[in-house]
């Protein structure tokens, strides 16, 4: 098992320079943008076609120039999340976000090159967000059958307060709202069971995840 100081938040991603953490913020929003689109085509929402092009165009022009600094992409990122958000709860309703996370997560699975049904794949891939926006967390087990982490305080609800101050639109009262069936659906996406406990630590919100093997069912070609 592998622990962590809570109290230490971590300097990257996967422990390393800036470089991962850029390119996690880039696939963040990749796979966050694909798994929009991709869950507007499965609702056959024609009508809102155009709204879509809109949260798209915003998305886009707000890019950074040429490859860009983490803290630029981290902007990107966050901004891109907030309008998307904001899209979904308009035009299908705040109980849709689930579905939008679940896309997300297909596409999350179609381009990770980490194996299925192992616990520790994405409870690191959580891990390693927790760490881009400075989140202490410790693991309480890590093993290929079951794994947990615990998020001490998640800094999200900081960026948030920070990024509400520059102007960025915030729908969800909680970023638990999307981030919990996000998380439950990276789990379940690559073939485990999820389960969760939101905590409040003196350091402020937090969470306990674990992810655990379930068996193929049976035809399963994984």
């Amino acid at each position: 098992m592998t622990d962590r100081n809570l109290t230490e938040p971590r300097d990257a991603a996967a422990g390393a320079g800036p470089a991962p953490r850029t390119a996690l913020w880039k696939r963040r929003l990749f796979e966050a943008e694909a798994g929009l689109t991709r869950f507007v085509v499965e609702t056959r929402a024609g009508a809102h076609l155009h709204s879509l092009l809109k949260v798209k165009a915003a998305l886009f022009a707000a890019l950074p120039p040429g490859s860009g600094t983490e803290a630029e992409w981290k902007a990107a990122f966050f901004r891109g999340q907030a309008l998307m958000e904001q899209f979904v709860v308009t035009h299908f309703g705040h109980g849709q976000l689930a579905a939008w996370a679940a896309s997300n997560s297909a596409v999350y699975a179609a381009v990770d090159p980490a194996p299925k049904h192992d616990a520790t794949v994405p409870l690191e891939r959580l891990d390693h967000q927790a760490g881009l926006y400075g989140s202490a967390t410790a693991w309480e087990e890590h093993g290929p059958d079951r794994a947990v982490l615990r998020i001490g305080h998640c800094a999200i609800w900081d960026y948030r307060e920070l990024a509400r101050g520059r102007g960025v639109p915030l729908t969800l009262a909680s970023p638990c709202e999307y981030c919990v069936p996000a998380t439950t659906a990276m789990i379940t996406a690559k073939g485990l069971h999820a389960r969760h406990e939101l905590t409040r630590e003196v350091e402020g919100p937090g969470c306990v995840w674990s992810a655990e093997r379930e068996l193929p069912r049976p035809g399963s070609a994984d």
